[in-house]
């Protein structure tokens, strides 16, 4: 009535001040007080969450009965009052919030309750990570960890604002966990060789990238069954745990280098092998597998068996190791299809070498036919082995499964040797051309080389005065064509 329409904030600041300098004085006069309100704050929160959930109900409970006993006309008249006072108290207080300012004076416990949780959590990993330590932490000091962070988002449930304080100082000790994990990590040579036995930096990595996927585990569990967690706090969590997945990843890295590299190796080893023979005169191939073959099998094994089996956690190995079998059919393919010449016989014991290559990558994944494209490429490619030309152009398989550029490659085979490979037109080894495709992995630059070998062709066909091509040559050229026309 007299213009204070700003009452009730006048009102609530002075209320809120008063607790403040009340709780401040208690506090400052009492030792035991101090303690009690930093040490059982979350208490102390809940009783004025209590507070303030009793006040929204009377405010409710006023509003109803104004609306049930009042007439229609003061009931209008109240409204109006109630919208005018409203709009000019949020007027001048636009970002107000009465709640804030309850909670707002209980700050000072807050910050020292928070600093106190945040050393409950650390103490126990500073424990278990002494100066000068060479292992990780044994099972029952990691439990105690992970009871301790259980118990700090527990406590702190009450309260969404709290949960997702105590939340970042989880995200903080899984961080510092983290840290002093990646410390003992072994990064010397002996840590990445796949020549011989487990060497000590290697078993001390296998136990620390066994212990930080325990961490990580066990803390995904106890979010998941906190109830009501906030979800910015579970997504604070989670982004720390994703840091601890990614440095197991850098930390198996060095060792899944190594094993790609020898798995290369022994595959390009393919071309010391002679496959230009014709056919024996039972049809069947000598051997059942080439000698390269027999050895890719026997390391893809040892290396599962000697280093990949002591990690405990399947999945995330599974997933590092499947990406390496799709690389080793992808290099198998690629170098299968360069071989030259590629005699009848060469192609039986060559289709054999296919059909042993799934038995070769199976040790690395759960199914060989979930490695998707690169299985299915495999299991595409082989029948082409035996089909004319014109076959090998029609395939459906081409395009879809198969690179254009893979099954081009494969053509140069069937040509006369004046018709070069691009990497002999080159003048490159098979593994500098290996590595070029690896870095050019689009099939527009690829296209692009093959079609600069077919054009060099036409040059020295036509420098000789010769009167034709070879039968293949227009196929590829065809073949080319329609490659870049799916391009566009």
């Amino acid at each position: 009535q007299d213009g204070q329409s700003d009452i009730l904030y006048k009102f609530w600041t002075a209320v809120t001040q008063t607790l403040s300098s009340q709780f401040q004085s208690a506090t400052d006069s009492s030792m035991f007080l101090k303690q009690a309100f930093e040490g059982e704050y979350p208490k102390l929160l809940r009783l004025y969450n209590d507070l303030w959930k009793r006040l929204q109900q009377y405010s409710q409970n006023i509003q109803r009965n104004f609306n049930t006993s009042g007439t229609t006309d003061l009931l209008a008249e109240l409204q109006q009052m109630e919208e005018d006072a409203q709009d000019i108290f949020m007027q001048k207080t636009q970002d107000y919030d009465p709640e804030k300012a309850l909670k707002d004076s209980l700050q000072q416990y807050e910050a020292a309750y928070l600093s106190k949780s945040l050393s409950r959590l650390f103490d126990p990993i500073n424990l278990v990570f002494p100066p000068g330590g060479r292992n990780p932490p044994s099972s029952d000091e990691l439990d105690s960890i992970i009871k301790t962070i259980a118990s700090e988002l527990n406590v702190a449930a009450v309260d969404p604002d709290l949960s997702l304080a105590v939340a970042k100082n989880v995200a903080k000790t899984i961080q510092l966990y983290g840290v002093k994990s990646e410390q003992l990590l072994s990064t010397q040579g002996d840590a990445s060789q796949v020549i011989g036995p487990l060497t000590e930096g290697q078993r001390r990595n296998v136990a620390v990238v066994n212990s930080l996927y325990k961490l990580h585990q066990s803390v995904l569990k106890v979010i998941t069954n906190q109830s009501s967690f906030p979800a910015a706090a579970e997504q604070t969590v989670t982004t720390a745990l994703k840091a601890v997945h990614d440095l197991m990843g850098s930390a198996v890295q060095p060792l899944l280098n190594s094993v790609g590299d020898s798995v290369e190796a022994i595959i390009i080893t393919m071309h010391q092998e002679d496959f230009s023979g014709s056919l024996s005169g039972s049809g069947k191939p000598d051997v059942p597998c080439s000698l390269y073959m027999k050895e890719l099998q026997g390391f893809i094994a040892r290396v599962m068996s000697d280093y990949f089996r002591h990690f405990e956690c399947f999945d995330f190995v599974f997933d590092n190791t499947e990406a390496m079998a799709q690389r080793a059919i992808e290099l198998f393919i690629r170098n299968a299809s360069l071989i030259r010449p590629l005699g009848e016989g060469g192609k039986m014991r060559l289709a054999a070498d296919f059909a042993q290559m799934e038995l070769a990558v199976a040790p690395l994944c759960r199914r060989v036919s979930d490695l998707g494209r690169s299985y299915r490429q495999l299991r595409s490619f082989r029948p082409l082995l035996f089909q004319t030309s014109e076959h090998i152009a029609s395939s459906p398989a081409l395009g879809e499964v198969i690179p254009f550029s893979i099954i081009l490659q494969f053509l140069f085979t069937r040509a006369p040797a004046e018709l070069k490979s691009p990497f002999q037109r080159a003048e490159w080894s098979i593994a500098r051309y290996s590595q070029w495709l690896d870095d050019h992995p689009s099939e527009k630059d690829r296209l692009a080389l093959i079609r600069g070998a077919l054009e060099a062709y036409v040059q020295s066909v036509r420098t000789r005065e010769g009167k034709e091509f070879a039968p293949v040559y227009p196929i590829m050229v065809q073949l080319l064509q329609k490659a870049m026309s799916t391009l566009q």
